[in-house]
């Protein structure tokens, strides 16, 4: 026998504690990765796959020849759902519309932003309150009264908020005001903040490194997956390559690619993708068209006074323009539903 990976799921009331002790007299590493009435445990090791379904605490479990077992198809087929709010659902056939600015800038843009955004049938604000940039001169966000004045726009509209955590210290300052703490480009291999958020009962948005192939990428997600925490949303936001014509490549192959790798829902990040807002509603179309669970997009009222990423951010009317679309879309496309403030389109 060769070492491998399986992930196990105890009986309902099975001392998760007792198997590990089994796997232990057997010679098998082991630890618990969600511990509850139904366990999920993680065993490496020479496991002999007879003796393991005769442990009395074992109700089924999964060989894994994955590097991301715990993110992988291998183990579970069906595809994930997150809940980013009581009744707001992404996967599973429900398609999420996640939209707003690049950065929070003050009170007016982001309470202007959020009510037109939820008008049109978004189900998310996004707003960055800290802001990773490659200039060190550039705006670096309003920090804390940023998250202050997206709690606002949240308890005027009640849309639920993503924002972009940058450092694990971070974490429990941003808890209290987002309902997805966002995991950037250039953190997508930050494994000390990753292993952090593995550790908090909220979900994430990944987003994939602009230089990040997709078992990195997954292989990322898996660090959130074994601290404990499933509620992972991947997001293709476009790779750096040879093309100078746009801020990067928008990888959409990657979405069924995922979809047949992983059961994690993903959406698609068009502004990023693209860096051009001429090619945002397009880019937003196809995604959809290829299998994403949403999209998140950027939005601001005024995109030539934007602080940051203006070019690539639709106005207040582009934006509604584009839900009519999406809505037209999604009512073609069987099995799938939209996820917004005021309708849902079914096939």
């Amino acid at each position: 026998m060769t070492a491998t990976r399986a992930i196990i799921t105890t009986k309902r009331g099975a001392s998760a504690g007792r198997l590990l002790m089994r796997l232990d007299e057997a010679g098998i590493g082991a630890r618990i990765i969600k511990d509850g009435c139904e366990a999920i445990v993680l065993a490496e090791g020479l496991i002999n796959e007879g003796k393991l379904q005769e442990m009395p605490e074992v109700a089924n479990f999964t060989i894994a020849k994955s590097q991301f077992p715990l993110a992988s198809r291998e183990w579970l087929q069906e595809e994930s759902t997150v809940e980013i709010a009581p009744g707001v659902v992404i996967g599973g056939g429900n398609a999420l519309v996640i939209a707003g600015p690049c950065a929070v800038e003050d009170r007016e843009q982001i309470v202007k932003t959020a009510q037109a955004i939820k008008k049109s049938g978004a189900m998310a604000l996004r707003g960055g309150a800290y802001k990773p940039r490659t200039n060190p001169y550039s705006f670096q966000g309003l920090g804390v009264e940023g998250l202050n004045l997206l709690s606002e726009a949240k308890r005027i509209t009640g849309l639920p908020i993503v924002t972009e955590v940058m450092t694990p210290e971070d974490i429990d300052l941003m808890l209290p005001h987002a309902d997805i703490l966002q995991v950037g480009s250039r953190n997508m291999q930050n494994f000390s903040l990753l292993k952090a958020l593995g550790k908090i009962d909220k979900p994430v948005l990944l987003k994939r490194g602009m230089m990040a192939t997709v078992d990195e990428w997954l292989q990322a997600a898996e660090y959130i997956l074994s601290g404990g925490n499933f509620n992972v949303i991947l997001c293709e936001r476009g790779i750096r390559s040879f093309e100078k014509r746009t801020r990067n490549t928008l990888d959409l192959n990657a979405v069924p690619l995922i979809k047949s790798l992983s059961h994690l829902p993903i959406i698609v990040d068009p502004s990023h993708g693209t860096g051009d807002r001429a090619l945002v509603p397009s880019m937003s179309l196809a995604a959809m068209a290829a299998g994403a669970d949403g999209l998140i997009v950027e939005v601001h009222p005024n995109p030539k006074e934007a602080v940051s990423d203006g070019d690539q951010s639709l106005d207040l009317e582009e934006f509604d323009d584009l839900m009519i679309s999406i809505k037209r879309l999604l009512s073609a496309i069987s099995g799938k539903s939209l996820e917004c403030s005021k309708c849902s389109v079914a096939a």
